[in-house]
């Protein structure tokens, strides 16, 4: 008997993204018209707005602003409902409570696939509104208007969405490319020293292990970033953004199918560092210390010399960043620290194989796929004698 021929067809397909970021002043203020110039439609379409609680109540009037906005700059744009307050910082994002309540509102107000959404505030709370935005309908228009240095120099201008659950970072989330990001430097005027610090800990990650020249700015300015210098931190956080945004465009992996997370540098105890804290240590603080430990890692594989090691520590301290937490020394009920389980969810996170971003000189990195556990040891009981000099 024979047997038919199995038939075989090779899909291929090529999508192309394209959305600008935008660096501004006073977005909702009448006469900037940089949103009205986002948002053109010219036939009806539905519009909602959402704001994070935090950003509010640093700018009491933003609700009424961003509703006369609508109404009054974008024409044929109707807004569906008020401005929506939601709470901020990452308990907005912990398991699927503040995601739902973004699902049923687009529901209620039968937002369709050309309806926008214009989400004003940090990391958080982009996250969980752009994760929501982009289960609805497949997708919906979305506008970013991050407000913190972390989420205009970094996530915010990405094409990343996530939610934390069970303790874990990001366990859950999409792709989902914005339709624009509109970055308001006077948002960064309000934030607190510690969250301004936030921004200044991933423009230090990606000045390591890809610009030398931005590590020397950054560096030789520490001392204006840990005063919150305005000017100092305005340009941090446009050349944070500008690095982002080439190595999105230019790493060949938008979405992830590769090995390789170089944006995630320092990251694999960052996230395990902040669900051992109940997420008490804010992400830009875990970020340092994982940047401070795997930095260490890569001086003693011979990847950094210590000279650069030293101008890696000694500039974090002079921004006012940490280097070392005491939950790096927790430990499990086996006695194995407990940090290394960031690892395994890395891995995992990665699907299945480890490949961690490592620099190789200030300015350049590599990946590795192992990490010994003892030299992590080593690191954390080092960067603990040096924070207590």
């Amino acid at each position: 008997m024979t047997r038919a021929t199995d038939e075989r067809y090779q899909q291929e397909l090529q999508v192309s993204f394209s959305y600008p970021v935008f660096f501004t002043r006073g977005a909702f203020e009448p006469g900037n018209p940089t949103l009205a110039s986002v948002i053109e439609a010219e036939s009806p379409r539905r519009l909602l707005v959402y704001l994070d609680s935090g950003l509010v109540e640093a700018h009491p009037g933003l609700p009424r602003a961003a509703a006369d906005y609508a109404r009054h700059k974008l024409g044929a744009v109707e807004l569906a409902a008020e401005p929506c307050v939601l709470p901020g910082g990452e308990r907005a994002k912990d398991g699927w409570t503040v995601a739902r309540q973004v699902l049923d509102d687009l529901a209620l107000h039968r937002l369709c696939r050309h309806s926008y959404v214009v989400v004003a505030g940090g990391g958080a709370v982009l996250d969980v509104v752009c994760f929501a935005a982009s289960l609805f309908h497949r997708g919906l228009r979305v506008v970013r208007l991050p407000s913190t240095t972390l989420a205009q120099g970094d996530g915010g201008v990405g094409v990343k969405t996530g939610l934390n659950l069970g303790g874990v970072k990001n366990l859950i989330g999409t792709f989902a490319a914005p339709f624009a990001v509109v970055n308001d430097l006077e948002f960064l005027a309000t934030l607190p020293r510690e969250v301004m610090l936030d921004g200044v800990a991933e423009a230090f990650k990606v000045a390591i292990i890809k610009d030398a020249g931005f590590f020397e700015f950054l560096s030789s300015r520490a001392e204006a970033l840990s005063a919150g210098d305005l000017g100092v931190v305005e340009e941090a956080t446009r050349r944070s953004a500008r690095l982002h945004l080439d190595h999105i465009r230019e790493g060949n992996d938008p979405f992830e199918m590769g090995a390789a997370r170089p944006l995630d540098f320092g990251h694999w105890s960052a996230h395990r560092l902040e669900g051992l804290s109940d997420y008490a240590i804010r992400h830009g603080q875990a970020v340092a210390v994982g940047v401070a430990l795997d930095s260490f890692y890569a001086w003693r594989k011979g990847l950094l010399t210590r000279e650069e090691l030293n101008r890696i520590l000694d500039a974090f301290h002079r921004a006012g960043l940490p280097t070392w937490h005491p939950l790096l020394e927790a430990r499990n009920g086996s006695g194995r620290l407990s940090i290394l389980e960031g690892l395994a969810q890395f891995r995992e996170h990665l699907g299945g194989r480890l490949c961690i971003t490592l620099p190789s000189g200030i300015g350049s990195r590599l990946e590795v796929n192992e990490m010994d556990a003892a030299v992590i040891e080593e690191g954390i009981a080092f960067l603990g004698e040096r924070s207590k000099r």
